[in-house]
């Protein structure tokens, strides 16, 4: 029996939902959001998803009402009788807190999970997780994109020979270490010290980046202060060049000016989180196409494998 497909989006992320319903080859479904005085809203699917798989796009930024529309979605498609759930989320909120790292803290990236699985989802697609373990928050699957597919090809047009993968902080080591091996290039890290969120109190430099052109790479980048502080500190030791990769645009309070007063090159982002401030120092690349793909390998059973090889070479998905 062959199934339909719907798109939906919810209004945070319907410039990106737009482009993967487009790339996909299907239009985006009607869905409705009525608000009230107070702050309260609903939505409602104007049209049937009654044993369709249903894919609803929507990256979790704050506030957390993009969640909550999230949930309210899900809910309703489910008292719909849709077949299907999957909620197609760019960018996951609350990753960050995906542990108990002090006491009497709550694990955030684990309650959004507990949340999204009592709505009613069955399957979760997401990008570059702050945290890989997240993924087992869930009981059911999770596809755990990366955006190493979209910018292996852009850092592959940098003279090789001069460059240097690196990280902000060491948190980021992992990350930077296998597009060093993948690239045979060099590494080095930020070591940052911080006393409070958000906030940068001192870094050291780990490795040598005299007269090399580095590129940094990390899942997001919210008020920048990391990314900038890393950037100037690695100028400051001597390198030629600094471009930063960051998949999520979070790019909150005071992100764009340090940016723009910073010694980095460019910063290259996707469009997991709509950018609402352009600066001559940010480039956008889309992603639309990469979970377009994924979404038809998953409708048609097929492997998706092949977006796991970017970095890894032996992907276990």
């Amino acid at each position: 029996m062959s199934f339909g497909v719907k798109f939906f989006a919810g209004r945070n992320s319907m410039h990106l939902a737009t482009k993967i319903a487009s790339h996909y080859g299907t239009p985006l479904g009607d869905v409705s959001f009525t608000q009230f005085s107070d702050g309260e809203f609903q939505t409602s699917f104007e049209e049937t998803v009654r044993g369709q798989d249903v894919f609803i796009i929507q990256s979790t930024t704050p506030p957390s009402d993009n969640l909550f529309e999230l949930l309210l979605m899900v809910d309703a498609a489910k008292r719909a009788s849709a077949r299907k759930i999957i909620a197609v989320m760019p960018y996951y909120g609350f990753a960050r807190q995906d542990r108990k790292d002090k006491p009497r803290v709550a694990i955030g990236a684990k309650l959004v999970a507990n949340m999204l699985m009592a709505a009613g989802v069955n399957r979760i697609i997401t990008m570059d997780l702050h945290a890989d373990q997240i993924q087992g928050f869930f009981e059911f699957p999770v596809d755990h994109l990366f955006g190493s597919s979209l910018f292996l090809d852009q850092i592959k047009t940098f003279d090789l020979s001069n460059v240097v993968m690196a990280a902000p902080d060491v948190g980021g080591a992992k990350r930077a270490n296998s597009y060093a091996k993948k690239l045979d290039v060099g590494l080095a890290l930020g070591h940052k010290h911080r006393k409070k969120a958000n906030e940068v109190a001192e870094m050291t430099i780990i490795g040598d980046v005299i007269g090399k052109d580095v590129v940094i790479v990390d899942d997001m980048c919210d008020t920048a202060g990391t990314l900038t502080t890393a950037a100037d500190h690695f100028m400051s030791k001597g390198a030629k060049s600094v471009t930063a990769f960051c998949t999520h645009a979070v790019l909150s309070g005071p992100a764009i000016d340090r940016i723009n007063n910073s010694q980095i090159t460019e910063l290259v982002v996707t469009d997991t989180i709509p950018l609402n401030i352009e600066s001559s120092k940010i480039r956008v690349i889309s992603c639309a196409s990469l979970f377009s793909d994924v979404i038809k390998r998953l409708v048609n059973n097929e492997s998706i494998s092949s977006h796991f090889k970017s970095l890894n070479s032996n992907p276990n998905n």
